[in-house]
């Protein structure tokens, strides 16, 4: 008995060195900006995407960037597509693919009701990416969250 539950262990052990998780497709960096917030102040999400190599983002099935629910940012839209991001879309070989070269920036305006104090945007790209070298596509779905800060005192817009 006490040979089988140590070559187990030694099996799970051994599986973990020889099947290392893969790394993440996409990698998100996400931030938020002004990081100091009044209510009522316009600001926006900064989403920088880097990609492995060898790896494209198709634009169909869609590209959509999901926000959860925040009590103290209003965004303009529940979620977001390349199309609505005005993301440009490339073509090589016969075959499209979304430029994520450049930040996408996605426009909010702090509830007027905004607690004050440090808070955190977490939300989610929905992806399909594609290897033209390895001749494969994957559904997925990455998460990332921002921090950011809100003031107590309203923004006062200039006249």
């Amino acid at each position: 008995m006490k040979r089988y539950i140590l070559l187990t262990i030694m099996v799970v052990l051994l599986s973990f060195f020889l099947f290392p998780e893969e790394e993440d497709i996409l990698k998100i960096e996400a931030s938020i900006s002004p990081k100091r917030l009044s209510r009522g102040q316009e600001g926006k999400v900064i989403i920088n995407l880097t990609l492995k190599d060898n790896i494209t983002i198709i634009p169909q099935p869609s590209f959509i960037i999901e926000f959860s629910p925040s009590e103290e940012l209003i965004f303009p839209k529940n979620f977001f597509t390349a199309s609505d991001l005005e993301i440009e879309i490339l073509e090589e070989n016969g075959k499209e693919y979304l430029n994520l070269k450049d930040p996408i920036e996605i426009p909010f305006t702090v509830n007027l009701e905004a607690k004050r104090g440090d808070h955190t945007l977490e939300g989610k790209i929905k992806y399909f990416a594609c290897s033209s070298k390895e001749g494969w596509c994957l559904k997925n779905t990455s998460k990332f969250s921002a921090s950011f800060y809100t003031r107590s005192t309203v923004f006062k817009k200039k006249r």
